[in-house]
């Protein structure tokens, strides 16, 4: 079938307008309730922690002066916390580059082809005015079209150019319309299986080829960043209306979601 942008367009208003079913709310709800599992982020996020190896990144010259020293070879471990923290401190520093690092070395965890995609980015022409660039457009437009300019980087693919941006967004004061979030191939499996779901429920018999290009595991269009931060911000306000003491934190809801805490099939 040919891709219809009218029809994906059918499907976006199907599922902004279908949040999250009374299971799926109580899924969520005992994922959070679970101290195995979401209890620890009943306040936020901030506790989520990754590890690292600091001596993979030893030659990258922009390193957070709160993280682990470079020379550690012995796994070291950060918090979502802590690198808002480190983009702060990047912030008064006037290095985004350095709060670009502190945002690639938390989302590559200990994969050691981080260091070699991150500097590859850093080496580009005006890479810190485009992290600049960004970031201010966040503030002053909102981060779809803070996307779109951190799109232009070579080799900067959306799973992790929104770990920046929602590291930015959580650093800054103020940014226009909702904070960023992580838009990665296991979100957008999600909101595909979700939508395929919907789809079928309105008697959309296309809805399926349709999720699958929209809704595919990478290249996510700018107006695909739109739609995914408005039904995350629509469906964490679902969740908080709802009796299960879901914090008003849209990343929560990311990171359940990531968790595999409900499974829309």
């Amino acid at each position: 079938m040919r891709y219809d942008q009218s029809r994906a367009d059918q499907l976006d208003e199907a599922m902004l307008e279908s949040l999250l079913s009374e299971s799926a709310v109580e899924s969520l709800g005992q994922w959070l309730a679970d101290p195995e599992r979401g209890r620890r982020y009943a306040n936020g996020s901030g506790p989520h922690i990754i590890s690292y190896v600091p001596s993979t990144w030893i030659d990258v010259a922009q390193w957070p002066t709160t993280f682990a020293d470079r020379a550690a070879t012995n796994t070291a471990s950060v918090s979502r916390a802590e690198v808002v923290a480190a983009v702060r401190a990047a912030e008064q520093a006037e290095s985004w580059a350095q709060a670009f690092v502190a945002t690639q070395v938390w989302g590559y965890c200990v994969k050691g082809y981080g260091r070699y995609r991150t500097c590859r980015v850093l080496a580009q022409p005006g890479a810190e005015s485009v992290l600049t660039e960004a970031v201010s457009l966040l503030v002053d437009e909102g981060a779809v079209a803070a996307y779109e300019v951190l799109s232009t980087f070579d080799g900067l693919g959306p799973a992790f150019l929104t770990k920046f941006l929602y590291f930015a967004g959580l650093a800054l004061p103020e940014v226009k319309g909702p904070r960023p979030l992580i838009l990665d191939s296991v979100l957008a499996g999600v909101l595909r299986r979700h939508a395929t779901k919907v789809g079928r429920a309105v008697g959309y018999e296309w809805s399926e080829a349709i999720t699958k290009r929209i809704w595919c595991d990478r290249g996510w269009s700018s107006h695909r960043y739109d739609i995914y931060l408005r039904w995350m911000s629509a469906a964490n306000d679902r969740l908080v209306a709802a009796s299960i003491n879901w914090p008003a934190a849209p990343d929560v809801l990311e990171l359940a979601l990531f968790s595999a805490a409900w499974n829309p099939d």
